[in-house]
């Protein structure tokens, strides 16, 4: 797919974010809606490919942490035509009964095993109109390059104050996987956590009171940009020289594990989806079918990050209806510490193509488990 269409169309959906805790994919999204653009007809074809503008090649083919799925239900009955049948794979292929009971079990099954259970319900339900439902699942897993030390951590103050959290941390020496970037939503402290294999995870941290709606877009504009600030002007970010047994530069990470969940409606912003027109009734659709409406347009996302890795699971549908140890001291060393102590933002990325495959905002971290160590997260 084209990576810079679907990362636009991500930052357009974080965009209109309000400040609660959340997860997306708009890469996800992108292949059903260029799907529909290849076979729509009139303003529903234009207003799809004004935002999926090229086919959903997928980048993630070979990809060792990540499976892209996609899958397309028609009604028995729904009469479609040669070039829906011929051009579709058949493996892509599936078939309603009619009986939303049994169909929507078939369909829960399919959504369940492509996210390997972390999706367990497709976000659509099927009902007795429902004509065809177009799928897609979006699996992830990666192991940290470079784990993190699990422990509890207690801000001392902000949103967080006082809470006794999941805290993670890490001592390293790649000074390059903090930026600090200048944008439109002010300084960004953007953190790299580099994937073993083929995938990031991007924290990003604003400045106190920038919410999701600011910086996620902003992060996504800046993964290709150079750092333009000193990184000690970076949001959370504090800088010292300090007495060590060598001079090697070092990076301090102290963050925390969460889970995010969340369901979202895209039509609710129809228009971010191309969606405006496709659902009144209307020919929308000839190259599937007569007089074919989008009906429901729903996403459901899931997205751990923890000391040793990350992973997620996504399915987007679309349903239609028919019409209508200390050592000696012996030199000096620059320490650079990255504190995320309060609301921020994260990108999962894929590396080789730069595609942001989620996107989300944790307000609500997970709480230290009981079997948490005793002594709370802290680098030395």
């Amino acid at each position: 797919m084209s990576t810079d269409a679907t990362n636009a169309l991500t930052a357009r959906w974080a965009s209109g974010l309000d400040d609660g805790q959340t997860v997306l994919s708009g890469a996800g999204v992108y292949p059903l809606l260029a799907l529909l653009a290849r076979y729509a007809a009139g303003p529903a074809r234009d207003e799809l490919l004004a935002v999926a503008p090229e086919p959903a090649r997928s980048d993630l083919d070979r990809s060792p942490t990540t499976r892209l799925a996609l899958a397309a239900w028609a009604r028995r009955d729904l009469p479609l035509t040669d070039r829906w049948s011929r051009e579709v794979p058949a493996a892509m292929r599936g078939e309603l009964t009619g009986d939303p009971a049994r169909d929507g079990a078939a369909l829960d099954e399919w959504a369940a095993a492509h996210t390997d259970g972390l999706v367990p319900r497709m976000p659509v339900r099927v009902t007795p109109t429902t004509a065809m439902v177009l799928a897609s699942a979006l699996s992830l897993r990666t192991g940290w390059a470079e784990p993190f030390r699990d422990a509890w951590c207690q801000p001392a103050a902000g949103p967080w104050g006082g809470r006794r959290l999941a805290g993670l941390s890490r001592l390293g020496h790649d000074l390059d996987a903090l930026r600090a970037v200048d944008t439109a939503a002010g300084p960004l402290s953007l953190l790299t956590v580099r994937g073993a294999e083929d995938v990031d995870v991007v924290l990003a941290l604003g400045a106190p009171g920038r919410g999701a709606a600011a910086v996620l877009p902003a992060a996504i504009g800046a993964l290709g940009a150079p750092s333009a600030l000193p990184v000690d002007a970076g949001p959370g970010v504090v800088e010292q020289v300090v007495d060590a047994y060598d001079d090697r530069p070092e990076l301090l990470v102290s963050t925390v594990g969460f889970t995010v969940s969340a369901d979202h409606d895209l039509l609710e912003r129809a228009a971010t989806f191309g969606l405006a027109t496709a659902v009144g009734d209307g020919d929308h659709f000839p190259g599937i079918a007569r007089l074919l409406a989008v009906s429901q347009a729903r996403q459901s996302a899931t997205a751990t990050f923890g000391a040793t890795g990350f992973r997620a699971g996504v399915v987007t549908a679309v349903s239609t209806r028919a019409g209508s140890a200390r050592r000696p001291v012996t030199a000096r060393r620059r320490r650079v510490r990255l504190d995320v102590d309060r609301p921020f933002g994260f990108l999962a990325v894929h590396r080789p193509s730069g595609l942001v495959l989620l996107a989300g905002w944790v307000t609500d971290p997970d709480a230290a488990t009981p079997d948490a160590q005793r002594s709370p997260a802290r680098l030395r």
